[in-house]
């Protein structure tokens, strides 16, 4: 059996087909998903995805892309919101410095904001970075991000990254980019970072893996990632899906 980490069913790139894409799913074997939210539409999605189906839980936040746009009152609803026994984490929060639609500033601000509003509900984070690893891991260092711990989502950086970010109780999530030819940092996380602080993902409809590469991904996909990550480690298939779904169960809390 296979968990979803972070995946956003509620795109609009599932529009005409959603049912099938989670039939899809289910046959192969991917038990439960994780539906991240990241916006106002995003979110009342993955909300209504969660109470449609019992093997589908939210997660919400505001993105970092997007943080010019946020306003206090987006973030009280999403606390609000978070009450929900089906939303497992904040997020996906984080920086991403590589668009230039929010200015930096704006962008800590409203990480910082995220941090606090999770330490409050005591939920974990899902970390977004994108060409601003410095920076996420001061504000998570500065904030005592440690104290509720998270998912460094779709993680892309250096081992001595991953295992800063595990020294501050973050789990560390690789999707299908670990699965690509020229993938060098993914796959030596792969390979060097304990499973017990692996979790795996798609970020569909996002980074499909190889041999999809560059075409719509979908949650039946991530078995992809899973077998790349038993090829590094000299592992099976079978071993990954089992160590990384009892992270994904234990982190989320999913059999609450």
């Amino acid at each position: 059996m296979f968990i979803d980490t972070h995946v956003h069913l509620n795109a609009d790139q599932y529009d005409e087909d959603l049912q099938q894409v989670i039939d899809r799913a289910l046959e192969a074997k991917v038990e439960k998903m994780v539906v991240v939210g990241f916006d106002r539409k995003t979110i009342e999605r993955a909300m209504k995805l969660a109470d449609e189906y019992e093997f589908i839980y939210a997660v919400i936040g505001w993105h970092p892309v997007d943080a010019i746009d946020c306003k206090d009152e987006d973030l009280q609803w999403i606390e609000e919101l978070a009450s929900h026994p089906k939303v497992v984490a904040i997020g996906e929060t984080g920086l991403d410095y590589y668009w230039d639609k929010s200015p930096k500033d704006v962008q800590q601000a409203l990480f910082r904001k995220q941090i606090h509003l999770a330490q409050k509900l005591n939920l974990p984070i899902v970390i977004h970075n994108r060409d601003a690893t410095g920076d996420v891991v001061q504000i998570l260092r500065e904030e005592n991000a440690a104290s509720v711990g998270g998912v460094m989502h779709c993680f892309s950086g250096s081992v001595e990254t991953a295992k800063e970010c595990i020294n501050m109780n973050f789990m560390i999530s690789l999707g299908g980019p670990v699965t690509f030819k020229n993938a060098r940092m993914p796959k030596e996380v792969a390979k060097e970072i304990s499973l017990e602080y692996l979790m795996i993902e798609t970020d569909a409809p996002y980074l499909a893996p190889h041999p999809f590469r560059g075409k719509r991904n979908e949650p039946s996909y991530v078995p992809l990632v899973a077998e790349e990550i038993a090829r590094q480690k000299g592992l099976t298939t079978e071993e990954v899906a089992h160590a990384t779904t009892l992270n994904a169960t234990k982190f989320f809390k999913l059999d609450v």
